[in-house]
């Protein structure tokens, strides 16, 4: 073959993925509701209105003393009170006085360290009762001095950190009910191809359930965005454009699936070439995924996933969800980790492959991998229940068993 008709070589991973990253922001902000905020990306620093503890308090249960009063076992105390958890005693402890105390209280004022209650005889727990030291206590012991925890004014959580359940306990703590999280967003699902059924309509000879479009919608939701329902595109030119451009809701994002091969009724690139649209690149060196496809409609980015079941899912979790992270006003960087192969592998060609796999544990807790037998990228049931996937980069040698490879962690809701 001529040298000027040499095919041009296809996009590496990475340089699809920071194509595909690169302008992505998040689309503004708004007030959330703390007992909604699991998920959310928070726009702005969050700072303590409050200290913890706000006030010295007790770790144990036992009695506030001065420890100059008690340095020595069989010295007595006098009970002269009282401070419970919600309950503190207000008056100030004096020369050879004690104040009974429980976990969470306030430390009276004049008392500079905790006895635990097993380490003192009480006759009872009657006020004016002695306390017999039976364990001379350290300064300080047992006392959580105001501020341990968090001081008010500090920044607990910065913008940028995803919420979970941890985090809005530490925010409901420093006195918060709400915090500002950036906008959820919408992401156009949309499929493409004449022989797609809606799911519950029965398929007539040569149709399938249009299934990637429920995935994609599950997928967008599970990353914390906001699916939204284009329908299907038949084949034919400019239908997919009339659909995105007919969105119900404004878009930051539109994914696709199918319709972007080089068949006669595949339209997803020339459709991109027209007024308002932008291809920015089509065919990566991926396996199972190379026919993905990046551009714009209207200033909204599209990602144009393959229709083969498999393939779609895959790039979703390649190049969707860091996608929608960056929408979300986070990062994505996906899980990965070396495990030992259990089977064999022949060498790699030009492509980077992502083989369908199960990850297990063995004996002594290390990781190993078997891939499955069949990697057909229309096997959805490979996939539904594979755990990871090997990743192999291009021209990878021949793997023996036992050998190392990396695998990513698929994400069970994923």
């Amino acid at each position: 073959m001529p040298r000027d008709r040499q095919p041009k070589p296809l996009l590496p991973v990475e340089d699809a993925l920071a194509r595909i990253l690169d302008g992505l922001a998040p689309h503004g902000s708004e007030r959330c509701a703390l007992v909604d905020a699991m998920g959310r990306v928070l726009a702005s620093d969050v700072a303590s209105r409050l200290s913890l503890p706000p006030e010295a308090v007790s770790a144990m249960d036992g009695y506030a003393a001065r420890a100059d009063d008690c340095r020595t076992a069989g010295d007595i105390l006098t009970r002269i009170g009282e401070s419970a958890a919600g309950r503190p005693w207000d008056g100030s402890l004096g020369a050879g006085e004690t104040v009974r105390i429980f976990t969470g209280a306030v430390v009276p004022a004049g008392a500079d360290c905790i006895i635990l209650q097993e380490d003192v005889d009480a006759v009872s727990e009657d006020d004016g009762t002695a306390v017999t030291v039976n364990e001379a206590p350290r300064d300080g012991q047992f006392i959580r001095p105001a501020g341990l925890d968090v001081t008010a004014g500090d920044v607990v959580l910065t913008a940028g950190t995803v919420m979970s359940a941890r985090l809005i306990s530490l925010a409901t703590s420093a006195g918060h009910t709400e915090v500002s999280v950036w906008r959820r967003p919408h992401i156009g699902v949309l499929s493409t191809g004449d022989e797609l059924v809606l799911p519950g309509d029965e398929p007539a000879r040569g149709q399938i359930i249009s299934s990637n479009a429920t995935y994609l919608a599950a997928f967008v939701r599970a990353c914390g965005a906001v699916p939204v329902d284009l329908g299907i595109a038949r084949d034919r030119a400019g239908a997919m454009l009339e659909q995105v451009r007919a969105a119900p809701v404004p878009l930051d994002m539109v994914v696709t699936t199918g319709g972007a091969s080089v068949g006669t009724h595949d339209h997803l690139v020339s459709d991109l070439k027209g007024a308002g649209t932008e291809l920015g690149f089509w065919k990566i060196a991926m396996r199972p995924g190379k026919p993905l496809l990046n551009g714009r409609i209207d200033d909204v980015p599209l990602l144009g996933l393959p229709g083969n079941p498999v393939s779609s899912a895959v790039c979703a979790n390649i190049f969707l969800r860091p996608a929608i992270a960056r929408l979300s006003g986070g990062e994505h960087h996906p899980q990965m980790i070396a495990a030992k192969l259990t089977a064999e592998l022949r060498e790699n060609d030009q492509r980077q492959d992502y083989l369908r796999s199960r990850l297990v544990y063995d004996e002594s807790g290390r990781p190993t991998v078997t891939p499955a037998r069949k990697q057909d990228s229309s096997m959805i049931s490979i996939y539904a229940h594979a755990d990871a996937l090997i990743v192999r980069p291009p021209f990878d040698p021949a793997k023996s068993t036992g050998d190392e490879v990396l695998v990513m962690r698929l994400d069970p809701l994923m």
